[in-house]
């Protein structure tokens, strides 16, 4: 049975935002009630469309930002229970982020070799000598030379730079990475680079990736499971080829059917999804896909569905399962 790593219970994210126009704050649903685990030694995708929670879900994971509930488990603590045995030292010895953007990711007034160096410098006792090993270590596990180390981070392409970026969240050798959209902002022919790079890395340092896309095909060819994520909720999960070849969430299928194909015969028929968006801000009572399902029924519209299971590993929270209609 796989061993749990991380572990999400009931996760909720709430912004404030700019009042509107009768001056009352505006609050924004960011993530609600997520329950996730990640196994050990596994690659989890989150995947779903832009503004469904995802990046903010890896930010709480983080602490880059305040949750509004729930307890997220690393190892079986509790990191964010304020009289938890995690420190800021211990917490990101064992976990570390690698952020979409790497033009912004790295300071561009320090030399790599000293973006490399510095979190070894905070939290170990480590001599220079050790660190330069260390550095030069992970530099070269991303495929980068020595000299890399003595350069701006402007001198560098945008695959390079995310390489190093890798290299600084190995530098203390954690045992989760979070992969927030590392290749949505590189060109195609340097996205293949960078995927097959962590898929090794994965392998030579034994690590539990939570990868975040709203790439499809990217997905499936990294992910051991797929989670799906839609307004802050979780609405499916299973195994990559569940999620491929049975997805049951109506929102999944939809996803999966903008997927293109190279054969025209495989390419399957495209959802098209109507009705209302609903926003962050105004989230609708019940299912949060009511607005927009094409099988909504009464019962949708003012209670919230609970998972269904369809084998250990596939669920997906929909009233079409519980209620027998397809």
């Amino acid at each position: 049975m796989p061993e749990n790593l991380l572990q999400i219970k009931n996760l909720y994210v709430d912004y404030i935002t700019k009042k509107d126009v009768l001056g009352t704050p505006q609050k924004v649903h960011a993530v609600n009630g997520v329950n996730l685990d990640i196994n050990k030694g596994e690659i989890l995708a989150i995947a779903g469309e832009s503004g469904c929670g995802k990046s903010t879900l890896a930010k709480a994971i983080m602490k880059l930002v305040d949750t509004s509930g729930g307890e997220i488990f690393l190892n079986g603590k509790n990191i964010l229970d304020k009289n938890s045995k995690f420190n800021s030292k211990d917490f990101y010895k064992h976990i570390q982020m690698i952020f979409q953007n790497p033009y912004s990711s790295l300071n561009p007034k320090m030399k790599i070799g000293e973006i490399l160096s510095e979190p070894l410098e905070i939290n170990t006792n480590l001599t220079g000598v050790q660190i330069r090993k260390i550095v030069e270590e992970k530099i070269a596990k991303v495929g980068l030379d020595n000299s890399t180390l003595n350069l701006y981070p402007h001198e560098f392409s945008g695959g390079q730079r995310q390489r190093i970026a890798i290299a600084r969240a190995l530098i203390l050798d954690p045992s989760f990475i979070i992969a927030d959209e590392p290749v949505s902002a590189l060109d195609v022919s340097i996205q293949a680079q960078i995927i097959n790079l962590l898929k090794q890395l994965k392998q030579d340092f034994n690590l539990t990736f939570l990868f975040i896309s709203h790439d499809l095909s990217v997905i499936k060819y990294i992910s051991d499971r797929i989670a799906v994520m839609y307004l802050g909720e979780i609405v499916e999960t299973g195994l990559t080829s569940e999620i491929f070849d049975n997805p049951k969430h109506p929102y999944t299928k939809a996803l999966l059917s903008s997927v293109p194909e190279l054969n025209p015969e495989m390419q399957k028929q495209k959802i098209k999804l109507t009705g209302e968006l609903p926003t962050p801000e105004n989230l609708p009572d019940g299912c949060k896909f009511h607005t927009r399902c094409p099988y909504v029924m009464d019962i949708c519209k003012n209670n919230d569905p609970k998972d269904f299971d369809f084998s250990k590993t596939h669920k997906c929270r929909c009233f079409l399962y519980e209620n027998s209609v397809i």
